[in-house]
Protein backbone atom coordinates (compact mmCIF):
# COMPACT_ATOMS: atom_id res chain seq x y z
CA UNK A 1 0.00 0.00 0.00
CA UNK A 2 1.10 3.52 -0.59
CA UNK A 3 1.88 5.68 2.48
CA UNK A 4 -0.87 8.19 1.63
CA UNK A 5 -3.47 5.42 1.46
CA UNK A 6 -2.26 3.94 4.74
CA UNK A 7 -2.57 7.34 6.46
CA UNK A 8 -6.07 7.78 5.00
CA UNK A 9 -7.22 4.37 6.24
CA UNK A 10 -5.71 5.04 9.68
CA UNK A 11 -7.52 8.39 9.88
CA UNK A 12 -10.82 6.76 8.94
CA UNK A 13 -10.32 4.15 11.65
CA UNK A 14 -9.60 6.82 14.28
CA UNK A 15 -12.64 8.86 13.27
CA UNK A 16 -14.82 5.75 13.37
CA UNK A 17 -13.56 4.92 16.85
CA UNK A 18 -14.28 8.47 17.99
CA UNK A 19 -17.83 8.32 16.63
CA UNK A 20 -18.37 4.90 18.24
CA UNK A 21 -17.09 6.17 21.61
CA UNK A 22 -19.46 9.15 21.47
CA UNK A 23 -22.40 6.92 20.54
CA UNK A 24 -21.63 4.56 23.44
CA UNK A 25 -21.29 7.24 26.10
CA UNK A 26 -24.02 8.17 28.50
CA UNK A 27 -24.60 11.57 30.05
CA UNK A 28 -25.29 13.12 33.42
CA UNK A 29 -26.70 16.46 34.58
CA UNK A 30 -24.49 18.29 37.07
CA UNK A 31 -24.78 21.60 38.89
CA UNK A 32 -21.71 23.67 39.80
CA UNK A 33 -22.32 26.74 41.97
CA UNK A 34 -25.90 26.95 40.68
CA UNK A 35 -24.96 26.46 36.99
CA UNK A 36 -26.43 23.39 35.29
CA UNK A 37 -24.54 21.45 32.65
CA UNK A 38 -24.72 18.15 30.78
CA UNK A 39 -21.63 15.97 30.71
CA UNK A 40 -20.80 12.88 28.71
CA UNK A 41 -19.35 10.16 30.91
CA UNK A 42 -15.87 8.73 30.42
CA UNK A 43 -16.11 5.61 32.58
CA UNK A 44 -13.82 3.09 30.90
CA UNK A 45 -10.06 3.33 30.37
CA UNK A 46 -10.63 3.63 26.60
CA UNK A 47 -13.22 6.40 27.03
CA UNK A 48 -10.89 8.28 29.40
CA UNK A 49 -8.04 7.95 26.89
CA UNK A 50 -10.24 9.16 24.01
CA UNK A 51 -11.82 12.03 25.94
CA UNK A 52 -12.84 14.90 23.67
CA UNK A 53 -10.26 14.14 20.98
CA UNK A 54 -11.16 14.76 17.34
CA UNK A 55 -14.07 17.08 18.14
CA UNK A 56 -14.38 20.41 16.36
CA UNK A 57 -17.02 21.91 18.65
CA UNK A 58 -18.37 21.61 22.19
CA UNK A 59 -21.78 23.12 22.87
CA UNK A 60 -22.27 25.68 25.65
CA UNK A 61 -22.97 24.10 29.04
CA UNK A 62 -21.82 20.68 27.81
CA UNK A 63 -18.67 18.81 28.76
CA UNK A 64 -17.17 15.48 29.69
CA UNK A 65 -16.90 13.97 33.16
CA UNK A 66 -14.02 11.54 33.68
CA UNK A 67 -14.54 9.02 36.48
CA UNK A 68 -11.54 7.27 38.05
CA UNK A 69 -11.56 3.91 39.88
CA UNK A 70 -9.50 5.33 42.76
CA UNK A 71 -8.91 8.96 43.75
CA UNK A 72 -5.31 9.87 42.95
CA UNK A 73 -3.27 12.54 41.23
CA UNK A 74 -4.71 12.79 37.71
CA UNK A 75 -3.37 14.55 34.64
CA UNK A 76 -4.73 15.72 31.28
CA UNK A 77 -3.26 16.83 27.99
CA UNK A 78 -4.67 18.04 24.68
CA UNK A 79 -3.10 15.81 22.05
CA UNK A 80 -5.53 15.46 19.09
CA UNK A 81 -7.96 17.82 20.81
CA UNK A 82 -8.86 20.94 18.81
CA UNK A 83 -11.40 22.53 21.16
CA UNK A 84 -9.87 24.84 23.83
CA UNK A 85 -10.83 23.38 27.22
CA UNK A 86 -10.69 24.03 30.94
CA UNK A 87 -10.51 21.06 33.28
CA UNK A 88 -11.71 20.99 36.87
CA UNK A 89 -10.17 18.27 39.01
CA UNK A 90 -12.68 17.15 41.63
CA UNK A 91 -12.13 15.29 44.90
CA UNK A 92 -14.21 12.41 46.23
CA UNK A 93 -16.26 14.92 48.25
CA UNK A 94 -17.37 16.72 45.06
CA UNK A 95 -15.28 19.84 45.69
CA UNK A 96 -13.09 21.30 42.97
CA UNK A 97 -9.39 20.86 43.78
CA UNK A 98 -8.11 23.07 40.96
CA UNK A 99 -8.99 24.27 37.46
CA UNK A 100 -6.53 24.36 34.57
CA UNK A 101 -6.92 26.05 31.16
CA UNK A 102 -5.54 23.92 28.33
CA UNK A 103 -4.28 24.78 24.85
CA UNK A 104 -5.42 22.62 21.89
CA UNK A 105 -3.03 20.24 20.15
CA UNK A 106 -0.42 20.29 22.92
CA UNK A 107 1.08 17.64 25.16
CA UNK A 108 1.50 19.98 28.14
CA UNK A 109 0.52 18.07 31.26
CA UNK A 110 -2.12 19.61 33.55
CA UNK A 111 -2.28 17.83 36.91
CA UNK A 112 -4.64 17.74 39.85
CA UNK A 113 -3.55 19.36 43.08
CA UNK A 114 -4.57 16.43 45.22
CA UNK A 115 -6.40 13.12 44.87
CA UNK A 116 -9.03 13.55 42.15
CA UNK A 117 -11.95 11.14 41.82
CA UNK A 118 -13.28 13.05 38.79
CA UNK A 119 -12.23 15.52 36.12
CA UNK A 120 -14.70 17.76 34.31
CA UNK A 121 -13.73 19.25 30.94
CA UNK A 122 -15.68 22.24 29.65
CA UNK A 123 -15.08 24.92 27.02
CA UNK A 124 -12.07 27.01 28.06
CA UNK A 125 -13.16 29.84 30.34
CA UNK A 126 -16.50 28.23 31.30
CA UNK A 127 -15.60 28.05 35.00
CA UNK A 128 -14.00 31.52 35.15
CA UNK A 129 -16.95 33.17 33.38
CA UNK A 130 -19.21 31.88 36.16
CA UNK A 131 -16.89 32.72 39.04
CA UNK A 132 -16.31 29.03 39.79
CA UNK A 133 -13.02 28.15 41.46
CA UNK A 134 -11.26 25.94 43.95
CA UNK A 135 -13.62 24.61 46.62
CA UNK A 136 -16.83 24.94 44.56
CA UNK A 137 -19.19 21.98 44.98
CA UNK A 138 -20.16 19.85 41.98
CA UNK A 139 -23.63 18.44 42.63
CA UNK A 140 -25.07 15.33 40.96
CA UNK A 141 -21.96 13.17 41.03
CA UNK A 142 -23.73 10.56 43.16
CA UNK A 143 -25.87 9.66 40.11
CA UNK A 144 -22.79 8.71 38.07
CA UNK A 145 -22.07 5.01 37.54
CA UNK A 146 -19.00 3.36 38.98
CA UNK A 147 -15.91 3.66 36.75
CA UNK A 148 -14.07 0.70 35.32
Amino acid sequence: MRPALIRYVALLCLLSLAAFARAQSSEITLTVAGHKLRAELAITPDARTQGLMFRDHLEENRGMLFLYPQPSTQAMWMMNTTVPLSVAFIGRDGRILNIEDMVPQTVDVHASQGAAAYSLEMNRGWFAARGIGRGALVEGLEAAPKPE
